[in-house]
């Protein structure tokens, strides 16, 4: 009998299991979406739960009387990320203050290609994404990329014919084409 066993094991063992709810709690708490099946989206949703109404608790109780510090300890023990939690106290728990319970929304997405398994979106009410929406783009300066050994022949290759670009360079009106097309020819021409 199944007596005070209520959650779904996920096909991994308790150790497995509470270290993937750790680690699906920080991407939420870091992104406020994520993507998952619709068991795990399920089983995450009391988890992380839980973890906003603590760190709601100790907000609303304030730093007088060590509440604060209290809760912050408390969330600390399921999720080592300081900046993390710190998103959560400073954010997400005081968007959240007015509101009885119910933080995260699950919107199914459809069935996974290679598995069929069933996917679902878990998000924080109050952060709505679209994920058919385009992505914003954010200009950052990219990092000059280290080059490959294909980079390197391929700039090999381009040295020693001569850049495309300058021998295709076309000549301006009126210029005659005749001597450009012989100052291109470098091998002797066969008599006979």
């Amino acid at each position: 009998m199944r007596h005070r066993r209520a959650h779904r094991k996920l096909g991994r063992v308790a150790d497995h299991r509470i270290a993937m709810f750790r680690n699906q709690a920080q991407a939420l708490i870091r992104y406020e979406h994520i993507e998952t099946t619709v068991p795990r989206a399920k089983e995450l949703r009391p988890f992380v739960e839980r973890l906003i109404t603590i760190a709601k608790r100790g907000v609303a109780g304030g730093d007088g009387n060590g509440k604060l510090l209290h809760a912050r300890r408390l969330v600390l023990r399921d999720l080592p990320d300081q900046v993390i939690v710190g998103k959560l106290f400073d954010t997400i728990a005081p968007r959240f203050a007015g509101r009885p319970g119910g933080y995260t929304r699950i919107i199914r997405l459809g069935y996974r290609r290679g598995d069929s398994a069933e996917l679902a979106q878990l998000e924080l009410v109050g952060s709505e994404y679209d994920p058919k929406a385009a992505p914003k783009e954010t200009k950052a300066p990219e990092a000059p990329k280290t080059k490959g050994v294909g980079d390197r022949l391929r700039a090999a290759a381009e040295r020693l014919r001569g850049k495309k670009e300058d021998a295709d360079a076309k000549p301006a009106r009126g210029a005659s084409t005749k001597g450009a097309r012989t100052a291109k020819r470098t091998t002797p021409q066969k008599s006979g």
